[in-house]
């Protein structure tokens, strides 16, 4: 699981206390493990803290108000987002509206993300034998 620096930690507990009504809402419904995936919400990685994360499916969610509009912002965005990508992290970003206006189908979309991650994540290659790769050429198995 990626974690955070200690002043990234301080500010994550300051931020638990500080959520925005749609952060609040999202994890009204978070909290109780959808699709039984759970949820860490205000989770610091690195110098980052991400609003939610389900570290099973290793994916970050964002939801992203109209503050997340300016460019500034967006660039700051786009570097956490590739922070996290090379972290094996896949991020993504949820409007603050769209959390208000119908909680229902954005839970049921963030519970079929993790699904599918956590499907790409265990499934085995497909040109390995489960119990190893095949003998060279010229050799049998034992």
């Amino acid at each position: 699981m990626i974690r955070g620096q200690k002043d990234t930690v301080k500010l994550a507990r300051k931020l638990r206390v500080e959520m925005t009504p749609p952060e609040v809402a999202l994890w009204q419904v978070l909290r109780t493990r959808p699709g039984d995936h759970k949820f860490r919400r205000q989770h610091p990685a690195g110098i980052y803290v991400l609003d939610f994360f389900c570290t099973k499916a290793r994916l970050a969610i964002e939801v992203d108000g109209r503050a997340h509009e300016s460019a500034s912002v967006i660039a700051k965005d786009e570097a956490r987002s590739r922070f996290l990508r090379e972290q094996g992290i896949a991020t993504t970003r949820i409007p603050a509206k769209l959390v208000l206006e119908d909680i229902e189908a954005v839970v049921r979309r963030l519970v079929q993300i993790c699904d599918e991650r956590i499907e790409r994540m265990t499934c085995s290659p497909l040109h390995h034998a489960p119990h190893g790769p095949p003998p060279l050429a010229g050799e049998d198995r034992a």
